[in-house]
């Protein structure tokens, strides 16, 4: 099977952690989820680590040089024929660039996968998730914090992707299950 590396975006609650574990669970390929990263470090008692969690509980994304350092980390200690599925990276412009470019210089074939779905389904998923898992990321303001983040910084590199004719749009709208389907399609895995 083709080496793939596989980058998921979407808004906060769009389900890019879901369909990259069906994709892991599918393929046998690891995940690396920035979201994760993220908290384990906020988790830490640092200094590092209580700056991440003041700006993980204002619904705040982490700068783009820490996401690049989590990125490029990981990236550079594949082996060449191990396939990843990166879940939140590339969610600012310079974050999204410096992936590009270090995918190149190493002759990595990527995918963008980008689970689209609506402001309102956003909300709707995100305060069941509250419920089920009592995420403190959660709650309703900080929910509008996100979206304000994702348009603010995200929606261009969606657009970035898109005119650079990279981008893969999966309507997320539907059950988990079809767009698993449609997934392994667009991939060739089916």
């Amino acid at each position: 099977m083709e080496t793939k590396t596989i980058f998921f975006i979407g808004k906060p609650g769009c389900g890019k952690d879901d369909q990259s574990k069906f994709l892991s669970e599918k393929t046998g390929w690891r995940i690396l989820s920035s979201g994760d990263g993220f908290r384990a470090i906020a988790a830490e008692d640092t200094p590092v680590g209580r700056k991440m969690k003041a700006e993980i509980d204002a619904g705040l994304l982490a700068p783009h040089w820490f996401a690049v350092y989590l990125f490029l980390k990981n990236l550079f200690s594949l082996a060449e024929d191990e396939s990843i599925i990166f879940d939140g990276f590339s969610r600012k412009l310079p974050e999204a660039e410096l992936a590009v470019e270090a995918l190149s210089w190493l002759n990595r074939s990527f995918s963008v996968l980008y689970l689209k779905v609506s402001d309102e389904e956003i909300k709707k998923r995100i305060s069941l998730r509250k419920e089920i898992q009592g995420r403190v990321d959660d709650t309703g303001s900080i929910v509008d914090e996100r979206l304000k983040e994702y348009y603010a910084n995200t929606e261009p590199v969606v657009e970035m992707f898109r005119e650079k004719g990279m981008l893969i749009e999966i309507d997320g709208e539907r059950a988990r299950e079809p767009i698993a389907e449609d997934i392994l399609k667009v991939l060739n895995l089916q």
